[in-house]
């Protein structure tokens, strides 16, 4: 039984517990309005999808919530008919014995049950659809489908193209920037070199595992050419969350140009190609950066009218007025710095395998995996401070410390130029 204090004090507690509740919805909804939540239209949402696969699963997401709120409002709505008809409303309530109980009632109980089974058949059935369905490339379209290995380090991904060989070199490899053709189903083989990895694109397809010494796939579509976000999305080690990527979808024309051009060797600046009259130096403000500072390539806004895919097809040209000369000495620097020991340039020096591939390093959009954008300021920021941007990478813990790697201001300004040359 409880006494007049005891009800006093529960009846303030479950007042303060509302106006909780209430304080709490106004800051969600106020954070809401902050962070776009209603269009739900970000980089990484899943909610906007671009292709069968993401928008199967977008469908049995759909499903699941819509079940879940009706069985939210049916037990909402009983719970508060029994609270409103049922609650003690005089002090003499609180002695009254307890309405008649319908525990035990068979035809109560089995409808439960019934509905409980009807509920889970409702979700389960666009389940196993999507679960065939996204599982791998639909056998009428397997002949057409287009197959890349991804192979996640870290913190990076490598993309290997074994449908497109160069002669002597074996597959076309980029890094971090998977470029596909639009309209065509694509095959991903996903591998790991070191830890658990997971690759993600929310708006082409959901989550699938990168397990060491174990082979995986998925697939993937995008409708239409478009550019999109990617995420490693499995704890992996310090960088683990600035492990990221980019898709790009081209049409078949543009696809087709841009595997000929990537299977080139590495652009070579000479004095002839170059203007000595018009000869710059790259513009870099050589800023201190804090830990993680915004250099992240997030800037385009869905709504606005700037393109994500416009700016990359813009990178595929090389820049006006570059300095030959300052660029043959980055060149240089980036044999004498080791650079060569792990990235590789086609047709110039290197033949490393522990770092991404950089012969067309300067027609990608990002660096870093993804995590800056690929200007001369940013790219300057990550070569003479990889550690501060990216804390635990490999390029810095087994590059930089054990060879006592330093680069000054002036060197970083030759190995910029030598690297946005790449093109």
């Amino acid at each position: 039984m409880r006494t007049p204090s005891s009800l006093s004090f529960l009846k303030k507690t479950v007042a303060a517990s509302r106006a909780a509740c209430v304080l709490a919805a106004v800051f969600l909804l106020a954070g809401c309005s902050q962070l776009n939540f209603w269009q739900m239209d970000g980089h990484q949402t899943s909610m906007v999808t671009a292709g069968p696969v993401a928008e199967s699963q977008l469908q049995v997401f759909y499903a699941t919530v819509w079940v879940t709120a009706i069985i939210f409002v049916v037990v909402a709505a009983v719970l508060t008919y029994a609270t409103i008809k049922f609650k003690a409303r005089t002090t003499d309530d609180e002695n009254a014995p307890p309405p008649e109980q319908s525990h035990g009632n068979p035809l109560i109980e089995l409808s439960l049950i019934g509905v409980s089974v009807l509920a889970l058949v409702f979700i389960a059935f666009p389940t196993l659809r999507a679960i065939w369905f996204t599982y791998d490339v639909p056998e009428e379209e397997r002949e057409n489908a287009y197959v890349i290995d991804a192979i996640g380090y870290q913190w990076w991904f490598k993309f290997d193209y074994p449908m497109e060989q160069i002669d002597g070199v074996g597959a076309l490899s980029v890094a971090n920037e998977m470029v596909i053709p639009a309209g065509r189903p694509v095959r991903v083989n996903l591998r790991t070199v070191d830890v658990i990895h997971s690759f993600w694109v929310p708006k082409l397809a959901g989550k699938v595992d990168m397990t060491p010494n174990r082979g995986n796939h998925m697939w993937l579509q995008a409708d239409e050419p478009g550019y999109f976000w990617g995420q490693c999305a499995e704890y992996c080690g310090d960088s683990h969350a600035v492990m990221r990527f980019r898709v790009i979808a081209l049409n078949e024309a543009d696809f087709a140009e841009w595997v000929a051009h990537k299977k080139l060797p590495a652009r070579t600046v000479t004095p002839e190609i170059a203007d000595p009259a018009r000869a710059e130096r790259p513009q870099i403000t050589f800023a201190s950066f804090k830990r993680n500072e915004y250099g992240f390539s997030d800037k385009w806004d869905p709504r606005s009218q700037v393109s994500p895919l416009d700016n990359w097809r813009q990178q595929q040209f090389p820049h006006e007025g570059e300095d030959a000369a300052l660029i043959a000495q980055g060149r240089k620097l980036f044999q004498t710095k080791t650079c060569i020991a792990c990235h590789t340039v086609r047709g110039h020096e290197g033949m490393g395998i522990t770092g991404p591939e950089l012969t067309h390093i300067a027609s990608q959009t990002t660096i870093a995996a993804g995590l800056l954008e690929n200007t001369p300021e940013q790219m300057a920021r990550w070569i003479m401070h990889p550690e501060v941007v990216k804390p635990g990478n490999k390029m810095y813990t087994t590059g930089y410390v054990p060879s006592e790697i330093t680069i000054d201001q002036d060197e970083a300004l030759a190995l910029v130029a030598y690297l946005q040359s790449l093109k």
